[in-house]
Protein backbone atom coordinates (compact mmCIF):
# COMPACT_ATOMS: atom_id res chain seq x y z
CA UNK A 1 0.00 0.00 0.00
CA UNK A 2 1.31 3.43 -0.83
CA UNK A 3 0.77 6.45 1.34
CA UNK A 4 0.96 10.06 0.09
CA UNK A 5 1.15 13.52 1.59
CA UNK A 6 1.80 17.06 0.33
CA UNK A 7 4.80 18.00 2.47
CA UNK A 8 8.49 17.97 1.46
CA UNK A 9 10.98 15.90 3.34
CA UNK A 10 14.70 15.91 3.90
CA UNK A 11 16.87 13.58 1.82
CA UNK A 12 16.89 9.96 2.81
CA UNK A 13 20.67 10.01 3.22
CA UNK A 14 20.37 11.94 6.47
CA UNK A 15 18.31 9.19 8.07
CA UNK A 16 20.36 6.61 9.94
CA UNK A 17 20.00 2.88 9.27
CA UNK A 18 17.72 3.39 6.28
CA UNK A 19 20.22 3.70 3.46
CA UNK A 20 20.76 0.71 1.22
CA UNK A 21 23.76 -1.52 1.73
CA UNK A 22 27.00 0.39 1.41
CA UNK A 23 29.10 -2.66 0.59
CA UNK A 24 28.04 -2.71 -3.03
CA UNK A 25 28.39 0.21 -5.40
CA UNK A 26 26.69 -1.06 -8.52
CA UNK A 27 22.97 -0.79 -9.01
CA UNK A 28 22.59 -4.52 -9.46
CA UNK A 29 24.29 -5.34 -6.21
CA UNK A 30 22.43 -2.64 -4.29
CA UNK A 31 19.07 -3.87 -5.47
CA UNK A 32 19.89 -7.49 -4.60
CA UNK A 33 18.33 -8.53 -1.25
CA UNK A 34 20.72 -9.24 1.59
CA UNK A 35 21.56 -12.89 2.07
CA UNK A 36 23.36 -14.48 4.98
CA UNK A 37 25.47 -17.57 5.19
CA UNK A 38 25.23 -19.79 8.22
CA UNK A 39 28.90 -20.73 7.90
CA UNK A 40 30.19 -17.17 8.15
CA UNK A 41 31.37 -16.18 11.57
CA UNK A 42 31.66 -12.48 11.02
CA UNK A 43 28.66 -10.68 9.73
CA UNK A 44 28.22 -7.07 8.93
CA UNK A 45 25.35 -5.09 10.35
CA UNK A 46 22.28 -6.04 8.30
CA UNK A 47 20.32 -3.33 6.63
CA UNK A 48 16.88 -3.09 5.20
CA UNK A 49 16.50 -3.90 1.51
CA UNK A 50 15.06 -1.32 -0.74
CA UNK A 51 11.30 -0.99 -0.82
CA UNK A 52 9.49 -0.74 -4.11
CA UNK A 53 8.74 2.90 -4.88
CA UNK A 54 10.05 6.01 -3.25
CA UNK A 55 10.32 6.21 0.52
CA UNK A 56 10.55 9.58 2.26
CA UNK A 57 9.11 11.29 5.31
CA UNK A 58 8.87 14.89 6.43
CA UNK A 59 9.04 14.22 10.13
CA UNK A 60 10.50 10.92 11.22
CA UNK A 61 11.48 9.62 14.61
CA UNK A 62 13.47 6.48 14.19
CA UNK A 63 15.52 4.31 16.49
CA UNK A 64 17.86 1.88 14.92
CA UNK A 65 18.03 -1.78 15.76
CA UNK A 66 19.84 -2.97 18.80
CA UNK A 67 22.24 -5.75 17.78
CA UNK A 68 23.44 -8.42 20.14
CA UNK A 69 25.69 -11.41 19.58
CA UNK A 70 24.68 -14.72 21.04
CA UNK A 71 26.28 -17.99 19.95
CA UNK A 72 27.55 -16.37 16.77
CA UNK A 73 24.16 -15.08 15.61
CA UNK A 74 22.76 -11.62 15.54
CA UNK A 75 19.56 -11.01 17.48
CA UNK A 76 17.70 -7.88 16.54
CA UNK A 77 15.20 -6.31 18.84
CA UNK A 78 12.04 -4.68 17.61
CA UNK A 79 12.07 -0.92 17.78
CA UNK A 80 9.35 1.64 17.34
CA UNK A 81 9.18 3.86 14.31
CA UNK A 82 6.86 6.84 14.66
CA UNK A 83 5.62 8.38 11.45
CA UNK A 84 4.04 11.77 11.88
CA UNK A 85 3.55 13.09 8.35
CA UNK A 86 4.01 11.37 5.00
CA UNK A 87 5.04 13.33 1.96
CA UNK A 88 4.45 12.80 -1.72
CA UNK A 89 6.63 9.73 -1.83
CA UNK A 90 5.16 6.31 -1.49
CA UNK A 91 6.10 3.04 0.10
CA UNK A 92 4.46 -0.34 -0.33
CA UNK A 93 3.58 -1.61 3.14
CA UNK A 94 1.01 -4.41 2.76
CA UNK A 95 0.56 -4.81 6.49
CA UNK A 96 -1.03 -1.36 6.67
CA UNK A 97 -4.05 -2.54 4.70
CA UNK A 98 -5.93 -3.34 7.86
CA UNK A 99 -5.27 -0.01 9.54
CA UNK A 100 -8.21 0.80 11.74
CA UNK A 101 -9.97 -2.54 11.35
CA UNK A 102 -9.66 -3.19 15.07
CA UNK A 103 -10.00 -0.64 17.78
CA UNK A 104 -7.51 -2.35 20.04
CA UNK A 105 -4.70 -2.37 17.46
CA UNK A 106 -1.45 -1.15 18.94
CA UNK A 107 0.87 -1.35 15.97
CA UNK A 108 1.89 -3.26 12.88
CA UNK A 109 5.11 -5.21 12.40
CA UNK A 110 7.05 -4.40 9.23
CA UNK A 111 9.78 -6.87 8.36
CA UNK A 112 12.31 -6.60 5.56
CA UNK A 113 12.23 -10.32 4.79
CA UNK A 114 10.72 -13.53 6.03
CA UNK A 115 12.36 -16.64 7.33
CA UNK A 116 14.56 -17.68 10.15
CA UNK A 117 17.27 -15.14 9.36
CA UNK A 118 15.12 -12.14 8.78
CA UNK A 119 16.40 -8.61 9.18
CA UNK A 120 15.41 -6.20 11.88
CA UNK A 121 11.69 -5.79 12.44
CA UNK A 122 10.12 -2.43 13.12
CA UNK A 123 6.80 -1.71 14.76
CA UNK A 124 4.84 1.12 13.20
CA UNK A 125 2.67 3.02 15.65
CA UNK A 126 0.41 5.93 14.68
CA UNK A 127 1.23 8.87 16.91
CA UNK A 128 -2.12 10.62 16.62
CA UNK A 129 -5.59 9.59 15.49
CA UNK A 130 -5.54 11.18 12.07
CA UNK A 131 -7.24 10.33 8.80
CA UNK A 132 -4.73 8.71 6.53
CA UNK A 133 -4.49 10.05 2.97
CA UNK A 134 -5.93 8.16 0.07
CA UNK A 135 -3.83 5.12 -0.74
CA UNK A 136 -2.74 4.14 -4.21
CA UNK A 137 -2.21 0.51 -5.01
CA UNK A 138 -0.12 -0.84 -7.83
CA UNK A 139 -1.58 -3.23 -10.35
CA UNK A 140 0.26 -6.15 -8.83
CA UNK A 141 -1.21 -5.50 -5.40
CA UNK A 142 -4.75 -4.78 -6.58
CA UNK A 143 -5.75 -8.44 -6.65
CA UNK A 144 -4.26 -9.03 -3.20
CA UNK A 145 -6.09 -6.04 -1.74
CA UNK A 146 -9.36 -7.09 -3.38
CA UNK A 147 -8.99 -10.63 -2.07
CA UNK A 148 -8.28 -9.28 1.42
CA UNK A 149 -11.36 -7.07 1.39
CA UNK A 150 -13.54 -9.84 0.02
CA UNK A 151 -12.28 -12.08 2.78
CA UNK A 152 -13.21 -9.48 5.38
CA UNK A 153 -16.66 -9.11 3.82
CA UNK A 154 -17.11 -12.87 3.82
CA UNK A 155 -16.25 -13.05 7.50
CA UNK A 156 -18.68 -10.22 8.20
CA UNK A 157 -21.49 -11.97 6.35
CA UNK A 158 -20.69 -15.22 8.13
CA UNK A 159 -20.86 -13.51 11.51
CA UNK A 160 -24.09 -11.77 10.48
CA UNK A 161 -25.65 -15.10 9.49
CA UNK A 162 -24.53 -16.64 12.75
CA UNK A 163 -26.23 -13.89 14.78
CA UNK A 164 -29.42 -14.30 12.72
CA UNK A 165 -29.26 -18.03 13.39
CA UNK A 166 -29.33 -17.24 17.11
CA UNK A 167 -32.65 -15.45 16.61
CA UNK A 168 -34.11 -18.47 14.80
CA UNK A 169 -32.94 -20.83 17.55
CA UNK A 170 -34.47 -18.56 20.20
CA UNK A 171 -37.81 -18.70 18.39
CA UNK A 172 -37.71 -22.47 18.05
CA UNK A 173 -36.78 -22.92 21.70
CA UNK A 174 -39.54 -20.59 22.87
CA UNK A 175 -42.20 -22.33 20.75
CA UNK A 176 -41.14 -25.77 21.96
CA UNK A 177 -41.10 -24.68 25.60
CA UNK A 178 -44.56 -23.10 25.46
CA UNK A 179 -46.07 -26.01 23.52
CA UNK A 180 -44.73 -28.63 25.92
CA UNK A 181 -45.85 -26.59 28.94
CA UNK A 182 -49.38 -26.13 27.61
CA UNK A 183 -49.64 -29.80 26.68
CA UNK A 184 -48.63 -30.73 30.22
CA UNK A 185 -51.20 -28.33 31.71
CA UNK A 186 -53.88 -29.73 29.40
CA UNK A 187 -53.04 -33.22 30.62
CA UNK A 188 -53.43 -32.15 34.25
CA UNK A 189 -56.33 -29.71 33.75
CA UNK A 190 -58.99 -32.05 35.12
CA UNK A 191 -57.11 -32.21 38.42
CA UNK A 192 -56.94 -28.42 38.57
CA UNK A 193 -60.51 -27.53 37.59
CA UNK A 194 -62.18 -30.73 38.77
CA UNK A 195 -64.30 -30.57 35.63
CA UNK A 196 -63.84 -32.24 32.24
CA UNK A 197 -62.34 -29.86 29.71
CA UNK A 198 -62.05 -30.19 25.95
CA UNK A 199 -58.94 -31.94 24.62
CA UNK A 200 -56.01 -29.61 24.04
CA UNK A 201 -57.93 -26.91 25.86
CA UNK A 202 -55.04 -24.41 25.91
CA UNK A 203 -52.77 -25.83 23.22
CA UNK A 204 -55.40 -25.55 20.50
CA UNK A 205 -55.96 -21.75 20.72
CA UNK A 206 -52.21 -21.23 21.14
CA UNK A 207 -51.30 -23.04 17.92
CA UNK A 208 -54.22 -21.61 15.92
CA UNK A 209 -53.28 -18.04 16.84
CA UNK A 210 -49.60 -18.66 16.15
CA UNK A 211 -50.29 -20.00 12.66
CA UNK A 212 -52.80 -17.28 11.76
CA UNK A 213 -50.60 -14.45 13.09
CA UNK A 214 -47.55 -15.69 11.18
CA UNK A 215 -49.57 -15.99 7.95
CA UNK A 216 -51.07 -12.53 8.49
CA UNK A 217 -47.55 -11.18 8.86
CA UNK A 218 -46.51 -12.40 5.43
CA UNK A 219 -49.36 -10.32 4.00
CA UNK A 220 -49.20 -7.23 6.22
CA UNK A 221 -45.44 -6.72 6.51
CA UNK A 222 -44.96 -6.07 2.77
CA UNK A 223 -47.98 -3.77 2.93
CA UNK A 224 -46.38 -1.78 5.75
CA UNK A 225 -43.21 -1.55 3.69
CA UNK A 226 -45.17 -0.29 0.73
CA UNK A 227 -46.88 2.38 2.84
CA UNK A 228 -43.44 3.40 4.22
CA UNK A 229 -44.57 3.18 7.84
CA UNK A 230 -40.99 3.10 9.04
CA UNK A 231 -39.88 3.17 12.64
CA UNK A 232 -38.47 6.48 13.83
CA UNK A 233 -35.24 5.72 15.70
CA UNK A 234 -34.38 7.91 18.67
CA UNK A 235 -31.18 9.91 18.30
CA UNK A 236 -30.53 9.35 22.00
CA UNK A 237 -30.61 5.57 21.56
CA UNK A 238 -27.66 3.28 20.87
CA UNK A 239 -25.85 4.14 17.64
CA UNK A 240 -26.14 0.62 16.27
CA UNK A 241 -29.94 0.98 16.17
CA UNK A 242 -29.60 3.41 13.28
CA UNK A 243 -29.60 0.43 10.88
CA UNK A 244 -33.21 -0.25 11.90
CA UNK A 245 -34.56 3.05 10.65
CA UNK A 246 -36.14 1.51 7.54
CA UNK A 247 -37.98 -1.19 9.47
CA UNK A 248 -41.78 -0.79 9.44
CA UNK A 249 -43.74 -0.45 12.66
CA UNK A 250 -47.36 -0.88 13.83
CA UNK A 251 -47.11 -4.69 13.64
CA UNK A 252 -49.69 -4.86 16.40
CA UNK A 253 -52.31 -4.21 13.74
CA UNK A 254 -52.11 -7.78 12.43
CA UNK A 255 -51.33 -9.98 15.45
CA UNK A 256 -53.36 -8.43 18.30
CA UNK A 257 -56.73 -8.79 16.48
CA UNK A 258 -55.83 -12.40 15.66
CA UNK A 259 -55.41 -13.27 19.34
CA UNK A 260 -58.65 -11.53 20.31
CA UNK A 261 -60.73 -13.06 17.51
CA UNK A 262 -59.48 -16.61 18.10
CA UNK A 263 -60.24 -16.34 21.83
CA UNK A 264 -63.72 -14.96 21.17
CA UNK A 265 -64.44 -17.65 18.59
CA UNK A 266 -63.33 -20.59 20.76
CA UNK A 267 -65.26 -19.34 23.82
CA UNK A 268 -68.39 -18.89 21.72
CA UNK A 269 -68.69 -15.09 21.98
CA UNK A 270 -70.55 -15.58 25.28
CA UNK A 271 -67.90 -15.10 27.97
CA UNK A 272 -68.23 -11.81 29.84
CA UNK A 273 -64.64 -11.95 31.11
CA UNK A 274 -63.20 -12.56 27.66
CA UNK A 275 -65.28 -9.68 26.27
CA UNK A 276 -63.99 -7.33 28.96
CA UNK A 277 -60.35 -8.40 28.49
CA UNK A 278 -60.71 -8.07 24.70
CA UNK A 279 -62.22 -4.58 25.06
CA UNK A 280 -59.37 -3.41 27.32
CA UNK A 281 -56.80 -4.88 24.92
CA UNK A 282 -58.29 -3.16 21.88
CA UNK A 283 -58.76 0.16 23.73
CA UNK A 284 -55.11 0.28 24.74
CA UNK A 285 -54.17 -0.79 21.23
CA UNK A 286 -56.17 2.17 19.87
CA UNK A 287 -54.19 4.56 22.08
CA UNK A 288 -50.96 3.08 20.77
CA UNK A 289 -52.22 3.29 17.19
CA UNK A 290 -52.98 6.98 17.63
CA UNK A 291 -49.49 7.53 19.00
CA UNK A 292 -47.87 5.65 16.10
CA UNK A 293 -49.87 7.57 13.51
CA UNK A 294 -48.89 10.93 15.01
CA UNK A 295 -45.24 9.87 15.02
CA UNK A 296 -45.40 9.00 11.31
CA UNK A 297 -47.20 12.25 10.48
CA UNK A 298 -44.72 14.39 12.38
CA UNK A 299 -41.78 12.28 11.14
CA UNK A 300 -40.34 12.64 14.62
CA UNK A 301 -40.11 10.32 17.60
CA UNK A 302 -42.81 12.15 19.55
CA UNK A 303 -46.45 11.34 18.95
CA UNK A 304 -48.75 11.82 21.86
CA UNK A 305 -47.21 13.71 24.73
CA UNK A 306 -46.49 11.69 27.85
CA UNK A 307 -49.21 13.51 29.77
CA UNK A 308 -51.83 12.95 27.07
CA UNK A 309 -50.94 9.28 26.78
CA UNK A 310 -51.18 8.74 30.55
CA UNK A 311 -54.51 10.56 30.70
CA UNK A 312 -55.97 8.38 27.97
CA UNK A 313 -54.70 5.23 29.66
CA UNK A 314 -56.11 6.32 33.01
CA UNK A 315 -59.45 7.05 31.34
CA UNK A 316 -59.58 3.55 29.86
CA UNK A 317 -58.56 2.07 33.22
CA UNK A 318 -61.29 3.95 35.08
CA UNK A 319 -63.93 2.92 32.52
CA UNK A 320 -62.84 -0.71 32.77
CA UNK A 321 -62.98 -0.53 36.58
CA UNK A 322 -66.53 0.82 36.55
CA UNK A 323 -67.55 -1.83 34.02
CA UNK A 324 -66.06 -4.48 36.27
CA UNK A 325 -67.97 -3.07 39.23
CA UNK A 326 -71.32 -3.15 37.46
CA UNK A 327 -71.02 -6.46 35.61
CA UNK A 328 -71.29 -9.85 37.23
CA UNK A 329 -68.21 -11.94 36.59
CA UNK A 330 -67.92 -15.59 37.48
CA UNK A 331 -66.09 -16.21 40.72
CA UNK A 332 -65.74 -19.42 42.71
CA UNK A 333 -66.08 -17.39 45.91
CA UNK A 334 -69.51 -15.90 45.14
CA UNK A 335 -68.33 -12.29 45.46
CA UNK A 336 -66.12 -9.77 43.67
CA UNK A 337 -63.22 -7.53 44.70
CA UNK A 338 -61.27 -10.44 46.20
CA UNK A 339 -57.54 -10.95 45.80
CA UNK A 340 -56.46 -14.59 46.27
CA UNK A 341 -53.07 -14.89 47.94
CA UNK A 342 -51.06 -17.94 49.00
CA UNK A 343 -51.52 -19.37 52.49
CA UNK A 344 -51.55 -18.23 55.20
CA UNK A 345 -52.84 -14.95 53.77
CA UNK A 346 -55.75 -16.44 51.87
CA UNK A 347 -58.44 -14.18 50.40
CA UNK A 348 -58.13 -10.41 50.85
CA UNK A 349 -61.18 -8.19 50.41
CA UNK A 350 -60.12 -4.82 48.96
CA UNK A 351 -63.53 -3.21 48.32
CA UNK A 352 -63.22 0.06 46.43
CA UNK A 353 -59.45 -0.16 46.51
CA UNK A 354 -59.83 -2.99 44.02
CA UNK A 355 -60.92 -0.51 41.35
CA UNK A 356 -57.94 1.72 42.02
CA UNK A 357 -55.61 -1.27 41.81
CA UNK A 358 -57.20 -2.23 38.49
CA UNK A 359 -56.58 1.20 36.95
CA UNK A 360 -53.00 1.22 38.24
CA UNK A 361 -52.25 -2.22 36.77
CA UNK A 362 -53.68 -1.30 33.37
CA UNK A 363 -51.55 1.84 33.11
CA UNK A 364 -48.38 0.32 34.55
CA UNK A 365 -48.49 -2.89 32.50
CA UNK A 366 -49.15 -1.00 29.27
CA UNK A 367 -46.17 1.28 29.78
CA UNK A 368 -44.01 -1.59 31.05
CA UNK A 369 -44.43 -3.58 27.85
CA UNK A 370 -43.97 -0.39 25.83
CA UNK A 371 -40.62 0.31 27.50
CA UNK A 372 -39.51 -3.29 27.00
CA UNK A 373 -40.10 -3.08 23.25
CA UNK A 374 -36.57 -1.89 22.44
CA UNK A 375 -34.82 -5.01 21.12
CA UNK A 376 -35.81 -7.47 18.43
CA UNK A 377 -38.06 -10.14 19.94
CA UNK A 378 -37.73 -8.92 23.53
CA UNK A 379 -41.25 -7.64 24.21
CA UNK A 380 -43.05 -10.26 22.09
CA UNK A 381 -41.32 -13.26 23.66
CA UNK A 382 -41.57 -12.10 27.26
CA UNK A 383 -45.24 -11.14 26.72
CA UNK A 384 -46.00 -14.62 25.36
CA UNK A 385 -44.44 -16.17 28.47
CA UNK A 386 -46.35 -13.80 30.74
CA UNK A 387 -49.66 -14.66 29.04
CA UNK A 388 -49.02 -18.39 29.47
CA UNK A 389 -48.17 -17.88 33.14
CA UNK A 390 -51.42 -15.94 33.64
CA UNK A 391 -53.38 -18.60 31.74
CA UNK A 392 -52.22 -21.23 34.20
CA UNK A 393 -52.84 -18.95 37.19
CA UNK A 394 -56.46 -18.06 36.27
CA UNK A 395 -57.44 -21.56 35.11
CA UNK A 396 -59.11 -22.58 38.42
CA UNK A 397 -61.11 -19.30 38.59
CA UNK A 398 -62.09 -18.57 34.98
CA UNK A 399 -61.18 -21.17 32.36
CA UNK A 400 -62.39 -18.92 29.53
CA UNK A 401 -59.76 -16.33 30.39
CA UNK A 402 -57.16 -19.10 30.18
CA UNK A 403 -58.16 -19.52 26.54
CA UNK A 404 -57.77 -15.77 26.03
CA UNK A 405 -54.27 -15.84 27.52
CA UNK A 406 -53.19 -18.86 25.46
CA UNK A 407 -54.57 -17.26 22.29
CA UNK A 408 -52.72 -13.99 22.92
CA UNK A 409 -49.51 -15.95 23.64
CA UNK A 410 -49.88 -17.75 20.31
CA UNK A 411 -50.39 -14.42 18.52
CA UNK A 412 -47.17 -13.11 20.08
CA UNK A 413 -45.28 -16.21 18.94
CA UNK A 414 -46.62 -15.81 15.40
CA UNK A 415 -45.48 -12.20 15.45
CA UNK A 416 -42.01 -13.26 16.62
CA UNK A 417 -41.46 -15.07 13.33
CA UNK A 418 -41.26 -11.59 11.79
CA UNK A 419 -39.84 -9.76 14.81
CA UNK A 420 -36.91 -12.02 15.67
CA UNK A 421 -33.37 -10.75 15.11
CA UNK A 422 -33.11 -9.09 12.68
CA UNK A 423 -36.65 -7.87 12.79
CA UNK A 424 -38.61 -7.21 9.61
CA UNK A 425 -41.36 -5.38 11.56
CA UNK A 426 -41.87 -3.80 14.99
CA UNK A 427 -45.05 -4.02 17.03
CA UNK A 428 -45.00 -0.30 17.88
CA UNK A 429 -47.14 1.22 20.60
CA UNK A 430 -50.11 -0.41 18.90
CA UNK A 431 -48.93 -3.82 20.01
CA UNK A 432 -47.08 -3.06 23.23
CA UNK A 433 -49.87 -1.10 24.90
CA UNK A 434 -52.43 -3.70 23.81
CA UNK A 435 -50.41 -6.55 25.34
CA UNK A 436 -50.03 -4.73 28.64
CA UNK A 437 -53.74 -3.96 28.75
CA UNK A 438 -54.65 -7.59 28.06
CA UNK A 439 -52.40 -8.90 30.85
CA UNK A 440 -53.81 -6.43 33.39
CA UNK A 441 -57.39 -7.17 32.32
CA UNK A 442 -56.88 -10.90 32.98
CA UNK A 443 -55.72 -10.13 36.51
CA UNK A 444 -58.53 -7.62 37.16
CA UNK A 445 -61.26 -10.09 36.15
CA UNK A 446 -59.93 -12.81 38.47
CA UNK A 447 -58.11 -10.98 41.27
CA UNK A 448 -54.78 -12.58 40.31
CA UNK A 449 -52.73 -9.43 40.74
CA UNK A 450 -49.89 -11.15 42.58
CA UNK A 451 -49.24 -13.69 39.76
CA UNK A 452 -49.51 -10.77 37.31
CA UNK A 453 -46.58 -8.91 38.86
CA UNK A 454 -44.57 -12.15 39.03
CA UNK A 455 -45.15 -13.27 35.44
CA UNK A 456 -44.54 -9.70 34.21
CA UNK A 457 -41.32 -9.36 36.18
CA UNK A 458 -39.33 -8.32 33.10
CA UNK A 459 -41.74 -5.44 32.46
CA UNK A 460 -41.59 -4.40 36.09
CA UNK A 461 -37.78 -4.32 36.01
CA UNK A 462 -37.74 -2.33 32.75
CA UNK A 463 -40.17 0.28 34.06
CA UNK A 464 -38.37 0.44 37.42
CA UNK A 465 -35.03 1.09 35.71
CA UNK A 466 -36.48 4.15 33.97
CA UNK A 467 -37.98 5.47 37.21
CA UNK A 468 -34.71 4.91 39.08
CA UNK A 469 -32.73 6.65 36.33
CA UNK A 470 -34.94 9.73 36.42
CA UNK A 471 -35.05 9.94 40.22
CA UNK A 472 -31.29 9.47 40.56
CA UNK A 473 -30.59 12.11 37.92
CA UNK A 474 -32.89 14.67 39.50
CA UNK A 475 -31.62 13.97 43.02
CA UNK A 476 -27.95 14.32 42.09
CA UNK A 477 -28.70 17.43 40.09
CA UNK A 478 -30.46 18.99 43.08
CA UNK A 479 -27.62 18.28 45.53
CA UNK A 480 -24.57 18.53 43.24
CA UNK A 481 -25.72 20.91 40.56
CA UNK A 482 -25.02 18.37 37.81
CA UNK A 483 -27.09 15.27 37.27
CA UNK A 484 -25.54 11.80 37.29
CA UNK A 485 -26.96 8.67 35.72
CA UNK A 486 -27.39 5.34 37.43
CA UNK A 487 -27.31 3.41 34.13
CA UNK A 488 -25.59 4.21 30.89
CA UNK A 489 -29.00 4.33 29.29
CA UNK A 490 -32.52 3.44 30.42
CA UNK A 491 -34.38 1.09 30.09
CA UNK A 492 -31.96 -1.45 31.40
CA UNK A 493 -31.73 -3.50 28.17
CA UNK A 494 -30.02 -0.50 26.53
CA UNK A 495 -27.59 -0.35 29.46
CA UNK A 496 -26.67 -3.99 28.88
CA UNK A 497 -26.33 -3.33 25.18
CA UNK A 498 -23.92 -0.44 25.78
CA UNK A 499 -21.92 -2.67 28.11
CA UNK A 500 -21.04 -4.77 25.07
CA UNK A 501 -23.57 -7.62 25.36
CA UNK A 502 -24.98 -8.67 22.01
CA UNK A 503 -28.66 -8.11 21.34
CA UNK A 504 -29.60 -11.82 20.93
CA UNK A 505 -27.83 -12.68 24.18
CA UNK A 506 -29.83 -10.06 26.08
CA UNK A 507 -33.06 -11.42 24.61
CA UNK A 508 -32.06 -15.00 25.41
CA UNK A 509 -31.35 -14.08 29.03
CA UNK A 510 -34.70 -12.30 29.29
CA UNK A 511 -36.45 -15.40 27.91
CA UNK A 512 -34.82 -17.63 30.51
CA UNK A 513 -35.81 -15.31 33.35
CA UNK A 514 -39.33 -14.83 32.00
CA UNK A 515 -39.78 -18.61 31.66
CA UNK A 516 -38.91 -19.13 35.31
CA UNK A 517 -41.21 -16.29 36.35
CA UNK A 518 -44.09 -17.68 34.26
CA UNK A 519 -43.78 -21.10 35.88
CA UNK A 520 -43.64 -19.56 39.34
CA UNK A 521 -46.63 -17.29 38.62
CA UNK A 522 -48.69 -20.26 37.42
CA UNK A 523 -47.79 -22.17 40.57
CA UNK A 524 -48.74 -19.21 42.78
CA UNK A 525 -52.09 -18.91 41.02
CA UNK A 526 -52.87 -22.59 41.50
CA UNK A 527 -52.02 -22.68 45.20
CA UNK A 528 -53.81 -19.36 45.80
CA UNK A 529 -57.06 -20.47 44.18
Amino acid sequence: MAIHSHLHSPPLDHLPHLSPSSSSSSSSSSSRPLRRSRSSKRRSVPTLPRFQGSFSFSALKFTGPNIRRRHGCHHLRRRNVQFRVFDEGSVDIPLLDGWGDHEDTKGYVMSSSDGEYSDAEFVVNPVNDIDLPTATVSNNDALSLAAHRLGMVGRGHKKHRQVIRYGVLLNIGLILFLTVLLLYVDGCAWRIVRLPLAPFYLTRPFLISAILASCAGYVCVPLLYGLKMYQIIRKQGPARHSVKKRTPTMGGLFFVPVGVIVAKYITGFSSTEVSGAAAATLAFGAIGLLDDILILIKNHNSGLSARAKILLEVAVGVCFSFWLNTRSVSSPYGMKMLVPLPAPLGLVQLGKWYLLLTSFCLVSMGNGVNLTDGLDGLAGGTAALAFVGMSIAVLPICSDLSIFGASMAGACVGFLLHNRYKASVFMGDTGSLALGGGLAAMAACTGMFFPLFVSSGIFVVEASSVIMQVLYFKTTKYFRGTGCRLFRMAPIHHHLELCGIKEPLIVAGAYVIASSLALFAGYLGLISA
